[in-house]
């Protein structure tokens, strides 16, 4: 998520609260740090940063 300009806002245990501002808006997230992500959570992630499968596949 830095890759894309993401900035750790704070973290509480294994999650991360991550912001991003640009001309668009703010995009704000909360990220699970666990070895894998349900399906249904990295769909959550994608929708709230702004992100397509597509770019962040080209992030990893």
């Amino acid at each position: 998520m830095d890759k894309a300009g993401f900035t750790i806002l704070r973290q509480k245990g294994s999650h991360v609260s991550m912001e991003k501002t640009d001309a668009t808006g703010r995009w704000r997230t909360v990220v699970p740090l666990h070895r894998e992500i349900a399906r249904g959570t990295l769909h959550d992630i994608l929708k709230q940063t702004g992100l397509t499968r597509e770019e962040l596949s080209k992030l990893l």
